[in-house]
């Protein structure tokens, strides 16, 4: 029989094993897809999400009311919460249809806000939030598989070169899309 210091050194060999194996999987894991970043055009009420220089997908947004504007920034996602309870001055909202915040919450590092569903898909493409960005709720659902902790999130209030680059052909095509499928005389200039 082993002596119980030569089956303690057995065990902690085979540890340290396990462990740098599990260490290389989830490195490798990590670098397999590649890092994104969230972008999104307050003004444009459109969110990216971006790999490289890369458009992955675009979504149309609510954004904040002008009593209670988006903050602009350079975020973090800290916590993504399938089924979030919403909570907000005594009131308790569980998960459900009437839950503000949709099926799925994606947390900020600044406290308060996230991006997150919504009980009012009619807001989408309005400055209705209380500052947070609301996505329709298929969209959330679907950002959130996309997205992972620690994915910086950019927030911001004006157009940039950048994010007309992103963003500005998209409207063009929504407008020119408009204008094409509108009665005679709308949408002409006057």
């Amino acid at each position: 029989m082993l002596k119980v210091e030569d089956q303690i050194r057995k065990l902690a060999a085979l540890t340290s094993v396990v462990l740098m194996a599990t260490a290389e999987a989830l490195a490798q894991e990590n670098q397999a897809r590649p890092t994104r970043r969230v972008v999104v055009s307050i003004p444009d009420r459109k969110l990216a999400v971006m790999e490289s220089s890369r458009v992955v997908k675009i979504f149309s947004t609510a954004v904040g009311a002008p009593e209670s504007p988006s903050p602009s920034g350079v975020f973090q996602i800290v916590n993504s919460i399938p089924d979030p309870t919403w909570y907000t001055k005594g009131k308790i909202v569980a998960p459900g249809p009437s839950n503000p915040l949709g099926p799925h919450w994606l947390g900020l590092n600044l406290k308060g806000y996230g991006i997150h569903g919504t009980s009012n898909p009619n807001s989408i493409g309005h400055n209705a939030s209380h500052g947070c960005i609301r996505l329709r709720n298929n969209d959330i659902r679907e950002l959130a598989k996309m997205v992972q902790i620690g994915d910086p999130v950019e927030l911001h209030a004006e157009r940039t070169s950048e994010t007309e680059q992103i963003f500005g052909q998209a409207v063009v095509a929504t407008q020119a899309a408009a204008q094409a499928t509108a009665p005679a005389g709308v949408g002409a200039a006057q």
